[in-house]
């Protein structure tokens, strides 16, 4: 077993269909979206990758700012547009009192003002919600640091939609 916080348990599907638990440094992840059947899905989605850990989940900005100092995210999947309190301000909020953690817009929203606005509140990569798995891994390693080959890449700035290879919305 691996000492600290460093480690975690995560379930992962064999190739049987059964479940094994496997240890393993993780990056923290913590799901923000109002659509919980989307949450679901990037939670079945990310399951397999043994480098995450999927610690916490939030329906709203409001939820997110108060689950964040519980659950310890590294990396946040934040929605834009959600009731209560949108994505912008609880980036903002999470930025301010939790500056080590990395938020990921993930929205249907071409527009171009909300991905500043999002990225000039501390986001560290803006995706369109109809990314591909494999993108939406590649990012949450660049942002935490932790590619698949464990060598850490050169840091180069914010992450943005010249750097992702971004669709049309939903």
């Amino acid at each position: 077993m691996c000492p600290g916080d460093l480690c975690v348990k995560l379930k992962a599907l064999n190739s049987i269909g059964g479940i094994r638990m496997k240890t393993v440094a993780a990056v923290r992840i913590m799901i923000v979206d109002d659509h919980e059947a989307l949450r679901q899905s990037i939670k079945l989605a990310l399951l397999p990758y043994d480098d995450f850990s999927l610690v916490g989940e939030a329906a709203n900005g409001v939820e997110a700012v108060n689950l964040c100092p519980v659950v310890k995210p590294n990396v946040v999947i934040m929605d834009l547009n959600m009731p209560e309190m949108d994505g912008v301000t609880a980036t903002s909020l999470i930025r301010q009192h939790y500056p080590q953690v990395k938020i990921i817009i993930l929205t249907s929203f071409k527009d171009e003002s909300l991905q500043n606005a999002a990225i000039l509140a501390g986001a560290s990569a803006h995706l369109l919600k109809n990314v591909s798995i494999d993108e939406l891994v590649a990012v949450i390693r660049r942002v935490s640091d932790k590619p698949a080959n464990g060598v850490p890449e050169a840091k180069s700035g914010k992450i943005t939609n010249t750097d992702v290879n971004t669709h049309t919305g939903d």
